[in-house]
């Protein structure tokens, strides 16, 4: 049975229980939360909190801590009001209320710096804010709704971010994602502070993508993305920052729930430790659909087992400050066996080929928040992060049965570390940060691959390592329309003893409550991706010597400028231009055409020896967006990109890189059209659409593939050839509907992919120099239900 056709079954089992649902007369939720410092974090007593629309009015109070509950508030969309002496009165629109879990809000107020007498300061809680306040230019926020509400998306917070300007796909079957023309390479997945480099499900060493994310929605607090000119405390990374935080559990009461979709089959829960703390904990854990499936006996074509859990425990004292232990951790495994098959069968013609790959990461980390008074705090931090991958291909032929060995690669890191951070608010005005990292790197890398003949060895090495980072940045505000931002991040290396210092700079000014102009510049460097410093290179006595040992940061300079209008609370247009000139990248002599700019969109970073930092590169372009936020059921983005992104090799010659397909179009939306006798279910609708330029691509030369045994590339010709112009759209048509004690939703998405060609997904037979695509067009399903209580 076709994957597709069992997610159709599904949906039609689900809709039919849907349908059977009995009502209920009661349908309201709490709403509870914290109201805190934008600057410090420090919560605000006594905050005022109102439910908008209501007569007579309902609201309530923050306690002393800063946290609030409105009980019995009526499912559906709802609006607050929260305001504080001092500071600006804001207000949140269009929440979604459901009576299968509270709502959990952390409200971040700016204190004013100039006031004005019996005047109220009101802004719209902006829903696309940073939540980093010293985020001056190319960030946003983003929730767990926007994750879920996404056609196409998958609850993957990476393939949601496609649908922001400046972002692209790498390929279809995986979440790796191009930002500015930048490689996916350059992306730093953060969660709770603790560096994971690929959150992923098959993820492979290098890179930073993969089928599936690990990473969990439903434990997402609300969330920062960035892409470009970070902030002094981002470092190692140079093309866009997850800054991913996980919630806490619920603190008055223990809540459920059950998930089965693309990620698999879930079950989650959260709730108090004891009714006399506020200590809490939150958990979920997933099992691959396709692998209960195949345990079913139902045969698939497409068939992977994975599996993951993610958690927080939260405990708050009274005077020794807030501990937190959290961890993410899941193991994958595929095999793909033409030994049990018909010739005819086989994924080349010429021979037979097993796969089988297993992969595993886990982080933990544990947290110290201390806050010495309302203005000043530490946060203490130690984690380690570990991953393992191994890999065996065996080929085999007509004329022997026999499995041989083609390759294999077994890999695993372990990254011990530790970081402190003292956040001071002087005033109203001006905020400071200083902080320090280190982070031990303790790794095994051994891959090798037949050549006519021979094995050759690409790594086999076993290392330590550091990597140390200190930074200190400044914010200060001139007024309540201007502020400025300085920051200066520092980076040392232990391996080859690279160290970089990198000043950053921002500034904003707002020329009227809705409109503002921003700017940044930075400088930015990473490490290379791990591995590839252990490369080998055969020497002529049969040795071998890591020539990649040496290689230097690659460094980016930035600078944005943005545009941001806000017609009404729900309606925005932003615009931003950039320009990005990196240099110091890995190329090589005897590959004049090759740079790592272009890598990190495989399940493979090639193995190539002898690089050096004398490469460079250039990304330009231009963003818009035109967004409606949530309102009046319905709600859509639209972003447009220009951009040009080329680079230099060791041959000094300008080429497109893998990444410059000129132009990327986005359009998603959706509308819920409430109905019911209360209003307690909803229809869902949503639409996403993707059009973007060929991708320059690396032709193979046929005729040396065979020579060699191995895939040869023409690079005379490298990224002059494209793909064929991409295009993609996501429909998704979905019911929800809330009881008294619990709700459902159902949501089912249908893809249709245009062609395969921007993403050059193919096999090539090394004997024949033939294409082997495994890549398919055509319509792909997915199913989503959600049952909370």
């Amino acid at each position: 049975m076709n994957l597709r056709f069992t997610y159709g079954l599904i949906f039609i089992a689900i809709l039919h229980f849907y349908t059977n649902l009995n009502g209920q007369d009661d349908f309201t939720q709490n709403i509870r939360g914290t109201v805190v410092d934008m600057n410090s974090g420090y919560g605000l007593p006594n905050a005022n909190i109102i439910l908008l629309g209501f007569q007579p009015k309902k609201g309530t109070s923050a306690d002393v801590n800063g946290s609030f509950i409105l009980k019995n508030v009526p499912v559906g969309r709802q609006s607050l009001q929260v305001s504080y002496t001092g500071y600006q009165t804001v207000v949140l629109s269009d929440l979604y209320v459901s009576t299968g879990k509270e709502v959990v809000l952390r409200i971040e107020l700016k204190e004013l710096v100039e006031t004005v007498n019996e005047v109220e300061i009101i802004a719209d809680y902006r829903k696309d804010k940073p939540i980093n306040p010293m985020a001056m230019v190319s960030a946003r926020s983003f929730t767990v709704e926007e994750t879920n509400k996404y056609a196409g998306s998958y609850g993957d917070p990476a393939r949601m971010t496609a649908n922001f300007a400046g972002v692209a796909s790498s390929r279809d079957n995986r979440n790796d994602i191009a930002i500015r023309g930048n490689s996916p390479i350059g992306l730093q997945y953060r969660l709770n502070g603790v560096e994971i480099t690929n959150p992923n499900h098959f993820g492979a060493q290098g890179t930073t993508g993969g089928p599936v994310t690990m990473l969990n929605v439903n434990l997402l607090a609300n969330s920062d993305f960035l892409t470009g000119t970070f902030p002094a405390e981002y470092g190692n990374a140079m093309s866009g920052v997850f800054d991913l935080k996980l919630r806490n559990g619920n603190t008055d009461r223990h809540e459920f729930w059950a998930q089965l979709g693309w990620n698999g089959l879930e079950f989650g829960l959260e709730g108090p430790f004891s009714k006399k703390s506020s200590a809490s904990y939150l958990a979920a854990y997933r099992y691959s659909i396709t692998d209960i499936l195949r345990k079913l006996g139902i045969q698939l074509d497409e068939s992977a087992s994975y599996q993951d859990l993610s958690f927080k425990l939260n405990f708050p004292t009274k005077k020794a400050g807030v501990f937190s232990l959290f961890g993410m951790g899941g193991t994958s495994g595929i095999t793909n066996q033409d030994s049990g098959k018909s010739s005819d069968e086989w994924t080349f013609d010429t021979h037979g080929e097993d796969l089988q790959s297993e992969s595993a990461l886990f982080s933990l980390g544990f947290t110290h928040h201390y806050f010495f008074n309302a203005s000043t705090s530490i946060q203490s931090r130690v984690s380690v992060v570990g991953s393992r991958l191994e890999t065996q291909i065996d080929t085999f032929s007509l004329a022997n049965q026999e499995l041989f060995l083609k390759n294999g690669e077994r890999s695993s890191e372990m990254i011990y570390g530790f970081s402190t951070r003292l956040s001071k608010k002087i005033n109203a005005a001006s905020t400071f940060d200083v902080g320090l990292s280190w982070e031990l790197y303790d790794v095994s890398y051994a891959d090798s691959i037949f050549v006519k003949h021979a094995y050759q060895l690409q790594t086999n090495i076993k290392k330590q390592f550091s990597l140390f980072s200190a930074f200190a940045q400044w914010k200060y505000e001139f007024s309540n329309n201007f502020s400025t931002y300085i920051g200066l991040h520092y980076q040392y290396f232990t391996l080859n003893g690279s160290q970089l210092p990198e000043p950053r700079v921002g500034l904003k000014y707002m020329f009227n409550p809705r409109q503002s102009l921003s700017f940044g510049a930075g400088l930015h460097s990473q490490t290379q991706a791990r591995v590839m410093y252990f490369v080998q290179t055969p020497l002529p006595d049969g040795g071998f010597a890591l020539t990649n040992e040496q290689m230097d940061f690659s460094k980016s300079i930035q600078f944005v400028l943005g545009y941001d209008y806000l017609f009404t609370e729900f309606f925005r247009l932003k615009a931003e231009t950039y320009y990005q000139y990196l240099y110091d990248i890995p190329v090589k002599q005897s590959i004049p055409q090759y740079s790592m700019l272009n890598e990190g969109t495989e399940f493979f970073l090639d193995r190539m020896d002898s690089l050096v930092n004398k490469g460079t590169g250039t990304n330009y372009g231009i963003e818009l967006t035109f967004e409606k936020f949530m309102s009046r059921n319905y709600f859509f983005l639209v972003t447009a990109t220009l951009f040009e992104s080329k680079y230099k090799g060791y041959d000094d010659i300008d080429r497109s890189t893998s990444f410059n397909s000129n132009y990327i179009i986005n359009a998603v939306g959706g509308y819920e059209l409430p109905f019911g006798k209360r209003k307690n279910r909803a229809l869902i609708l949503g639409l996403r659409m993707t059009l973007a330029g060929g991708r320059p691509y690396v032709p193979y030369d046929q005729q040396m593939t065979m020579e060699q045994g191995k895939v040869v590339y023409d690079w005379e010709e490298a990224y002059v050839p494209r793909h064929q112009d991409y295009f993609r759209t996501s429909f998704r048509v979905g019911l929800r509907r809330n009881e008294r004690k619990f709700n459902v939703a159902f949501l089912f998405d249908l893809q249709y992919r245009a062609n395969y060609t921007y993403i050059y997904i193919y096999r090539i037979d090394v004997l024949t120099g033939e294409v082997v695509q495994d890549y398919h067009m055509g319509w792909y399903p997915n199913s989503t239900v959600r049952f909370q209580f």
